[in-house]
């Protein structure tokens, strides 16, 4: 009998090549890929009042999931529902945009077949966020 593994893989996130750029929104979530993409970026335009556009970093993760980050090295978010109001992080302001986006538009879809797909892909990346170093201000931000 093969002994339990008590210790958990970790996730890991794997920045997408420039040459693999264009096949990463399809992958995700096909024919959905541009109301999700349209969708963060609209909603990082309200978390980040200062974000006037720039360049994003695809993420694939171990675990079949996926986040997108934008390129800058601190950003300072603002959510007034939860009053969340902190600077984070590209990469966990990329993860809490996309945790957001993920679930916005899984509701939009919950008829659609392709919906189940984006549900998973916030579970995925909720997975990797909990090891995140700013995992605090990352659950605060989507609490």
């Amino acid at each position: 009998m093969k002994p339990f593994n008590h210790e958990q893989q970790s996730i890991v996130a794997t920045l997408v090549p420039e040459e693999e750029r264009l096949t990463f929104l399809p992958r995700h979530f096909g024919r959905h890929m541009l109301t999700v993409e349209n969708c963060l970026y609209t909603q990082f335009a309200k978390l980040c009042p200062t974000y006037t556009g720039g360049y994003w970093h695809f993420y694939d993760l171990s675990n079949g999931g996926c986040y997108l980050a934008p390129s800058h090295v601190k950003y300072h978010l603002i959510h007034a529902d939860n009053f969340f109001d902190a600077t984070v992080s590209g990469e966990a302001a990329g993860i809490i945009v996309s945790l957001f986006t993920f679930s916005h538009v899984s509701f939009l879809l919950e008829d659609d077949p392709r919906g189940p797909r984006i549900v998973q892909s916030f579970h995925l990346l909720r997975d990797f966020a909990g090891d995140h170093p700013e995992a605090s201000l990352i659950f605060r931000a989507i609490d």
